[in-house]
């Protein structure tokens, strides 16, 4: 019996893709069973495997980047600022700030897709080259409500005269009250009015004239400027803060010597051998609170002679007890007995006997004293203009 194998008999018995396998009076049609690994397909007669051009394939890679075929596989081609990930095939962005810290920029920098870019803190402008910072000159904003100082990334504002700054903000410029202050009350010796960054002082109305130093107050004499309603027949005393006008008569027994004196005429009865041979009159003016024994006044014969006896008592005019009278050794003093701490006027007679060579005299000294204020002075009012 003769055998006929059909799979060599016959040109492709089978279809593409499939082996012939003869049997026993026939033969039988089989999938060819080639397996292609990955990367890789069958050609047209399914016989081999043949690479895949993944780059031209419908399944997009390389998005962005070059595609390169490599047998079994491909490979990306990456733009600059990307490296491609052999396992993710993949171009995965390069962290340059990271891979280069401090490098690339002066202050900060900041990572982009494909790239970087450099940022600067507070107070600088990124310079032309795009990595390194400048200084910004913030006073050419004017931040500051008066004067600016441009520092090394930042400024400082500073105020005038009169002004300080602002605890809140910084930058503004408040006025400083001079009179309020813990020292205002020694700005002025009157008066201080606060005006927007300074302060100016005043005086009594009347009285008084600011000083050069536009601080003190000096006393205006009336009696030198002729600025008194004296008459022809007073004189004109200037105190603190004003004037007095001062006259006087001589009494009976005297006559008139000078603006001041009183002597006593050529008398032989017993009532006038006992008057004082001269009355004087003193003027003297100091202000309050001056120190308890400060002497105030002297008052003594012209010469000495040994054997001189002196006395001297204040016979009127002390009745509130606010001085004393002492003798010394040429003579006598007036002082201060008592704190004498509010203006007043006092009118003392301050009597000098002299015995000499067993004769007595008197003499009279009316000490006028006008005590003034200490000094023109007020509380500080910030609501008194």
């Amino acid at each position: 019996m003769c055998y006929i194998n059909e799979c060599v008999t016959q040109t492709s018995p089978c279809h593409r893709g499939q082996i012939c396998l003869n049997t026993v009076g026939s033969y039988i049609c089989q999938r060819n069973s080639v397996n292609c690994g990955r990367g890789y397909h069958l050609n047209e007669d399914g016989t081999r495997c043949v690479d895949i051009d993944e780059c031209k394939g419908p399944e997009q890679v390389c998005v962005g980047h070059a595609c390169i075929n490599q047998l079994g596989s491909y490979r990306c081609e990456c733009e600059m600022g990307y490296n491609f990930n052999s396992i993710t095939r993949l171009c995965e962005d390069i962290n340059e700030c990271r891979h280069y810290p401090g490098r690339l920029c002066a202050h900060k920098c900041e990572n982009t897709l494909g790239s970087y870019k450099c940022s600067c803190t507070t107070g600088f402008n990124l310079a032309k080259d795009g990595k390194n910072c400048d200084d910004l000159n913030e006073c050419e904003s004017n931040p500051c409500s008066q004067e600016c100082a441009n520092v090394y990334g930042s400024y400082q504002c500073y105020c005038r005269r009169g002004y300080q700054l602002s605890d809140i903000d910084g930058m503004t410029c408040e006025d400083i009250d001079e009179c309020a202050l813990p020292t205002g009350g020694h700005i002025c010796s009157y008066r201080c009015h606060n005006t927007p960054g300074s302060f100016h002082c005043s005086c009594p109305v009347n009285g008084y004239t600011l000083a050069v130093n536009g601080r003190s107050c000096q006393d205006v004499d009336e009696c030198v400027t002729n600025k008194h309603t004296c008459t022809e027949n007073e004189s004109c005393f200037n105190i603190q803060g004003g004037y007095r006008c001062l006259s006087f008569d001589c009494p009976n027994n005297y006559r008139r010597i000078g603006q001041t004196r009183c002597e006593r005429l050529l008398c032989s009865d017993s009532e006038c051998l006992i008057l004082p041979l001269r009355i004087t009159y003193y003027y003297l003016t100091f202000p309050t609170n001056i120190p308890v024994l400060t002497n105030i006044f002297r008052m003594g014969p012209s010469h000495t002679v040994l054997g001189d006896d002196i006395e001297v008592a204040l016979i009127a005019g002390n009745e509130g007890g606010f001085f004393k009278a002492e003798r010394t050794p040429t003579g006598g003093v007036l002082s201060v007995a008592r704190l004498i701490d509010k203006p007043q006027d006092f009118w003392l007679d301050l009597e000098l006997r002299l015995r000499r060579y067993d004769t007595v005299s008197i003499y009279l000294a009316k000490v006028l004293v006008f005590v003034t204020q200490e000094k023109p002075r007020v509380p500080y009012n910030p609501y008194q203009e």
